[in-house]
């Protein structure tokens, strides 16, 4: 097999990870600015050489067999390094510096990363960041295929911790923010007095969303029937201004958009709710770049002081 593999090209390397994000060849082949005929004999082509077929034809498309998901996921590793290579070399010859590309949940993209990325920016000008804030599960989703460089997130069901690094840690504190006028008061509130009270929360089987339905639990609670799952916190925001629902967060983001001036305010329970740590995590075949290395190292100074 690894014979044959050393036959494949770039090119058939680029056809496969089409098919596979896109589950049409017909849409693989726009993507590739590749007529449809000439994608089929490209696919033909490596499945020959294989001597196994990569992918089943179903009537919505198409699927990877389990050869072709293995091939997939390395297809994507390999497109992802080469573009980024790219995007690199270009930005050398832009006069950047470089590029970096960061994961993290909303509570650490608040209190850890930008932090970091202020103090990179005193000591570099010339550097082209992108910041991917979300959940942890699609963090770790990009994270394996090569689409950034380290995440400050959670280790998400599903994935290889073997594959991963996990290095420093931090515990995120939930906080309740409602809108400013709630009748709700605003210290001591005990769990009890939101039993009526509605949500606006992350998905369920989100750390959030656990640890916030086990302490009702704790307290003798059910969980409220009214939810607006959003990971959002723009539209956390406008749902809290204009409504009596409540929403729990990181300590960090609470103190962002709840403070003076915004028209949300702070709740302080009678009790301390927390949610599993999260974790600086990087892909142990992943090499950094210099300003990659160097944002991670700032990252890593705010966990740990």
């Amino acid at each position: 097999m690894s014979h044959d593999l050393a036959k494949l090209q770039l090119r058939h390397y680029r056809l496969i990870d089409a098919i596979a994000s896109q589950g049409q060849l017909s849409v693989a082949a726009e993507v590739l600015a590749v007529s449809q005929p000439a994608a089929s004999r490209m696919l033909a082509e490596v499945e020959r050489t294989l001597g196994a077929p990569l992918f089943e034809r179903h009537p919505k498309g198409m699927r990877p067999t389990p050869l072709g998901e293995v091939l997939a996921r390395r297809a994507r590793w390999l497109v992802s390094e080469l573009d980024e290579a790219a995007a690199e070399l270009a930005a050398f010859r832009a006069g950047r510096f470089g590029t970096v590309r960061i994961g993290a949940v909303t509570g650490a993209a608040v209190a850890i990363v930008a932090p970091a990325i202020r103090a990179l920016g005193v000591e570099r000008a010339d550097t082209d960041i992108h910041v991917e804030v979300g959940p942890s599960g699609e963090l770790m989703a990009a994270l394996e295929a090569g689409e950034l460089d380290f995440a400050v997130c959670r280790l998400a069901q599903g994935f290889d911790a073997r594959t991963f690094e996990l290095l420093d840690s931090h515990v995120e504190e939930v906080r309740l923010v409602v809108r400013e006028g709630h009748p709700l008061p605003r210290h001591r509130v005990p769990l009890a007095a939101l039993a009526g009270a509605g949500w606006v929360i992350q998905s369920s089987g989100t750390p959030m969303r656990a640890a916030m339905e086990a302490a009702y639990v704790a307290a003798g609670l059910a969980p409220p029937t009214e939810i607006v799952n959003t990971s959002s916190t723009l539209v956390t925001m406008a749902l809290l201004a204009q409504s009596d629902l409540v929403a729990p967060v990181a300590r960090e983001v609470a103190e962002l958009i709840a403070g003076p001036g915004m028209p949300l305010r702070r709740l302080a329970l009678d009790r301390e709710i927390v949610i599993s740590p999260y974790h600086l995590i990087r892909h142990r075949a992943r090499p950094l770049t210099p300003l990659a290395a160097r944002l991670m190292a700032l990252v890593t100074e705010r966990m740990t002081g």
